[in-house]
């Protein structure tokens, strides 16, 4: 190692100290910086919390939470107390179930924490066997008030549908999604492809409304509960640049 190497590595060893030095000062600092009104400190909800609440009201604990998502209204929540409190048992109020994709962050998007919600997630958030076993878990068994089907903008299942993309067991779930793309073809007469986003978010819309039915009609037991006012079975689609979720609670 020359000289002219040998000085530049000290100096960066030098800086890199310095600055652990002076990182737990920092980091108390912080700490006594974060108002005490944006520490979330409310326990996870008991089952008589739960069973209070009306399928409607839940519904509007999800649009609330996620306005605060929208305006970054958020607070810092008491994981490390949530996840003992949640250990020996869960009562979430609903369960969203929500595409595959990374860039949808459920819990942060309706401003949820440990406990609050169920969440299922698969490409193109469509429908299976395992999926409605697991919303029928959710709502039958522990007593979830709202079952929302959660699509997004750019939907790459939706693009690959579209395309008509092959490969592998992606084409068995691209078939879940193609009667939302045939559906939507029949009034459109605009380019097909996943290039044109007015016709992916067609399709990403009528994804959703394809999804819920067949969630009435594949599971009589939600079916019924939702029937008998037990439960809400609704929509929405994720808004990629604004966060916002529009809520499709009238399908």
């Amino acid at each position: 190692m020359n000289k002219l190497c040998y000085i530049i590595l000290l100096t960066a060893l030098i800086a890199a100290c310095g600055a652990n030095r002076n990182r737990p000062a920092a980091a108390e600092n912080w700490e006594e910086e974060i108002p005490r009104d944006e520490i979330l400190e409310n326990r996870v909800l008991t089952a008589e919390q739960q069973q209070a609440l009306t399928p409607d009201e839940v519904i509007e604990v999800l649009r609330a939470g996620n306005r605060d998502f929208v305006d970054d209204n958020l607070t810092i929540r008491n994981n490390s107390v949530r996840v003992r409190d949640a250990a020996m048992g869960q009562y979430p109020i609903a369960v969203v179930l929500s595409c595959l994709d990374s860039r949808v962050p459920v819990e942060d998007v309706f401003h949820r924490g440990i406990g609050d919600i169920f969440v299922a997630r698969v490409a193109g958030n469509i429908s299976n066997t395992d999926i409605l076993g697991s919303l029928e878990y959710a709502c039958r068994v522990s007593g979830s008030k709202v079952v929302m089907v959660l699509g997004h903008g750019h939907c790459g299942a939706i693009k690959s549908a579209i395309d008509g993309v092959e490969l592998g067991n992606i084409t068995h779930l691209l078939e879940k999604i193609k009667p939302a793309v045939e559906h939507t073809l029949e009034s459109y007469d605009g380019m097909v492809s996943s290039s044109n986003y007015e016709l992916v978010d067609r399709v990403c819309y009528a994804n959703v409304v394809h999804t819920v039915a067949d969630i009435r009609r594949n599971s009589p037991i939600l079916a019924g509960m939702e029937r008998d006012g037990e439960i809400r079975i609704i929509g929405g689609v994720y808004d990629m640049h604004t966060g916002e979720v529009d809520f499709m609670d009238d399908i």
